[in-house]
């Protein structure tokens, strides 16, 4: 089995957001980049199943700029067999995406894609379900566990109502969630041999993608601040200011 994993690189979960003064977007320059917190999980959970001797080759693919090169150097660090960087400029939506990684799957023919179930820079939580019906594969989302069977696999996904568990016909699509696993630190030795592993790099002309945006991005703005709370001597001043300022009963 052959597992393909997309991760994106995107603003440090730990890093404050702050908006550009003309509001044309956040502000990304000298500021700390890591891999989306999902696509750790998928990475983790790739190299799980190959350690199990469930899977023979994991290979990690990201779009975007030259500098995702460290995204991919990360995933190699903690497991994977091989990297592909397609090279792609600016901002790319999830559809672009998707038909990039199409096309890296019809070359490659991995049996399963893995990738996190959203980014968090856009929060699109777009691009495996749009893989998979570009792919007409089946797919399973949110996964919080993974069973490999002989030829499918059993997930149990996060759902409004609590656990969904799925069986899916290989070759599939899954997007993980932060549950399904604890990511593994890179060792300081994986991490020098990562740097020896293949990264083959191809831009999305070569794919003969358009990644041409649909949607135009009009303004961003901070939320506005929230108001300061205050504390109430009894339950019957909280029912009263609930009442009449909250207006809320």
């Amino acid at each position: 089995m052959k597992i393909l994993v997309a991760v994106k690189r995107v603003i440090d979960y730990n890093v404050q957001i702050r908006v550009k003064e003309d509001n044309s977007g956040v502000v990304t320059e000298n500021v700390k980049m890591s891999t989306n917190p999902p696509d750790d999980n998928a990475i983790e959970e790739a190299v799980k199943i190959k350690e199990a001797g469930k899977a023979k080759e994991v290979v990690a693919v990201s779009v975007g700029e030259e500098k995702a090169q460290e995204t991919v150097r990360k995933a190699l660090a903690v497991g994977a067999d091989r990297g592909i960087l397609v090279k792609v400029d600016g901002v790319i939506e999830p559809l672009a995406v998707s038909k990039i990684l199409k096309k890296i799957v019809e070359k490659e023919k991995p049996d399963l894609v893995f990738m996190g179930k959203q980014a968090i820079d856009d929060d699109c939580n777009q691009t495996g379900q749009m893989l998979a019906a570009l792919l007409n594969w089946p797919q399973a989302t949110f996964a919080s566990k993974i069973e490999v069977k002989e030829k499918s696999l059993e997930v149990t996904r996060e759902v409004d109502e609590g656990l969904e568990t799925i069986e899916v016909k290989v070759p599939a699509i899954v997007t993980c969630d932060l549950r399904l696993n604890e990511p593994r630190y890179a060792s300081l030795p994986n991490i020098m041999k990562a740097k020896k592993k293949p990264i083959e790099q191809v831009s999305a002309g070569d794919l003969g993608v358009d990644v041409k945006s649909r949607i135009e991005q009009i303004k961003v703005e901070e939320p506005p601040k929230r108001k300061a709370g205050i504390k109430v001597a009894s339950v019957e001043e909280l029912v009263q200011k609930l009442k009449n300022e909250a207006k809320v009963i």
